[in-house]
């Protein structure tokens, strides 16, 4: 008798879509799209132009940087910040041109970089309470914390090509 179940294998395997490693080069490669929107602004417009009520991309950048790098620390050393004493709460994030929020950024991307060489494999999969109010397991908040890096990062494409900019193309990770 033919049957189409498929055969399940005797070991468990962990399941996996990505290594740590790719998933780090994944989200290292969004934050290139975004560094390189950052440049794509003028200076005027980076800090005081908006849309609709919306913030200006600076002040989204601010909240960028200051979820991502503790983000990262606080899985390494499950001693989270609380999301009210993050750093775009609080006002300590200062950038008062274009460099200074680049330079914020690059500090940050070299603290992910750092901290991300130090978490376990296993920690990847284990529950935490991430900005003491966000419970998950910890490759669902890292997600989130790139998935409002993309979310910034769209609204910033519309305040570019309202300014008459073209965007930097955002499938070019490079």
């Amino acid at each position: 008798m033919e049957t189409n179940a498929i055969q399940q294998p005797t070991e468990t395997a962990a399941a996996s879509v990505y290594t740590p490693d790719q998933f780090l080069q994944s989200w290292l490669g969004q934050r290139r799209v975004t560094r390189r929107l950052i440049e794509a602004f003028p200076q005027e417009a980076l800090f005081n132009y908006s849309i609709g009520g919306m913030r200006p991309f600076s002040e989204m950048v601010k909240e960028i940087i200051s979820m991502s790098s503790p983000g990262v620390k606080g899985l390494v050393s499950n001693d989270w910040t609380p999301i009210a004493g993050l750093d775009h709460h609080t006002g300590k994030i200062e950038a008062h041109s274009k460099n200074d929020l680049l330079r914020l950024w690059d500090n940050a991307t070299e603290d992910i970089t750092t901290y991300w060489a130090q978490i376990p494999v296993e920690r990847f999969q284990e529950t935490v309470l991430a900005f003491g109010q966000y419970e998950g397991v910890a490759n669902s908040i890292i997600q989130y914390i790139i998935d409002n890096e993309i979310h910034h990062r769209g609204q910033a494409y519309v305040y570019l090509r309202s300014l008459g900019i073209e965007p930097p193309a955002f499938y070019d990770r490079s």
